[in-house]
């Protein structure tokens, strides 16, 4: 009878177990703020942890878990990511989920400067978009929908976009494959246009000499972001990726190059996603990153170059084989890095690592002015070499 008793006692707790979890209510959320990202985990480096990539504001994420700082999403039945609480606001109480969410129509067109692609659907829901190259093709993937795309539209406008077509590849995931006509990508953006996810795609120019293109340069750090100091002087990084970044501009002024960007011309304070943002306005077609690099071994020296984008290696390979020339120790060209400026997808970017500022021999070229000179015309030299390529 105890025994009993003890059972029945076992099966009411786990039924009032049962309907507390079917009576919880799912929590969803949105995207909101200055580019919100969606992250792989939970890991962490001096730069963050590693990011699936920028997702527009206002996209549907449903809650399964958190941390202190983040929210475990749930993106699709097999596919899950993480996102800053800074980065989202609740959804309303009226909301309703609905059972399946359906693409429609695509339709692909140009006008006098881009490419569009747009996927119509029925609701703004996470995604994830990377490059393949060889040949060039940006990849989309948008999680927790269903096709009903029986038709893809293509006009004769566009310019860059050579092919379009999609496959289920799972239950819940559509793949969107858009090949291109050129083997270099020249950037992309995506967002939501009302509930139709927009791809934009950047057309090679009509012209590859240097000349013609518009140029950003970035002198990395500045105002109370005074980034690595010289372990002999008091050389301060902020100081001298100005002092690189206006020789290389005026190098590229030199060439002819009529159009340069640059983010800071003197010393003031530029947050990492302000620079981002300012840059997407000004639609550069390659933006460059100057700064020097430092390390608690002060024997390590060297050169290098960062890119995040497979599409966009090549230009960091052509800088880096240049600036080899001066005869630094080759500290890599280093691929997948998690630097805000090599984030964006929306124009070819590299970062390039001088030399060490907490290496006496580096630090010596760094001071010197000489070098300054010799370094921007190799970066530049290295631009040529890439546009080069293309031909």
């Amino acid at each position: 009878m105890k025994n009993l008793l003890s059972l029945l006692t076992t099966l009411v707790v786990l039924n009032l177990s049962a309907q507390n979890t079917s009576n919880k209510k799912e929590q969803y959320i949105r995207t909101t703020g200055k580019l919100p990202s969606l992250a792989y985990g939970t890991g962490e480096d001096r730069l963050g942890g590693a990011k699936m990539g920028y997702i527009d504001t206002n996209v549907l994420l449903k809650i399964i878990d958190s941390t202190k700082d983040l929210y475990a999403v749930q993106l699709s039945k097999n596919h899950t990511a993480y996102i800053d609480k800074s980065f989202v606001k609740n959804e309303t109480d009226s909301f309703k989920i609905k059972n399946t969410y359906l693409t429609g129509s695509f339709i692909a067109k140009g006008d006098s400067v881009i490419d569009y692609l747009s996927i119509s659907m029925t609701e703004k829901l996470p995604y994830k978009a990377w490059m393949e190259i060889n040949p060039a093709k940006i990849m989309v993937e948008i999680y927790g929908v269903q096709s009903n795309t029986n038709w893809i539209t293509q006009l004769s406008s566009l310019q860059e976009i050579k092919n379009i077509y999609y496959n289920q590849v799972e239950d819940d995931v559509l793949r969107v494959i858009i090949e291109l006509k050129h083997l270099q990508h020249w950037g992309y953006s995506i967002a939501y246009k009302g509930k139709s996810l927009v791809v934009k795609v950047n057309r090679q120019p009509k012209s590859l000499d240097i000349k013609k293109l518009t140029i950003a340069i970035d002198a990395g750090h500045g105002g109370s972001n005074t980034g690595a100091g010289g372990v002999k002087t008091n050389a301060s990084e902020k100081e001298y990726t100005l002092i690189f970044a206006k020789a290389l501009e005026k190098s590229l002024k030199k060439l002819g190059v009529k159009n340069v960007i640059m983010t800071r011309t003197v010393d003031t304070s530029f947050d990492m996603k302000d620079r981002i943002l300012f840059l997407q306005e000004k639609n550069p077609h390659l933006v460059l990153s100057l700064h020097l690099n430092s390390t608690s071994n002060p024997s390590i020296k060297g050169t290098s170059t960062f890119y995040k984008h497979i599409g966009f290696r090549p230009v960091s390979t052509a800088i880096l084989k240049r600036m080899l020339e001066l005869k630094l120790d080759e500290y890599g060209n280093v691929g997948h890095f998690n630097f805000g400026l090599n984030a964006p997808t929306s124009f070819p970017n590299c970062l390039v690592e001088i030399a060490f500022l907490s290496n006496e021999e580096d630090e010596k070229r760094i001071i010197s002015p000489l070098f300054h000179k010799q370094v921007a015309t190799k970066i530049h030299l290295g631009i040529m070499d890439w546009l080069k390529g293309m031909k």
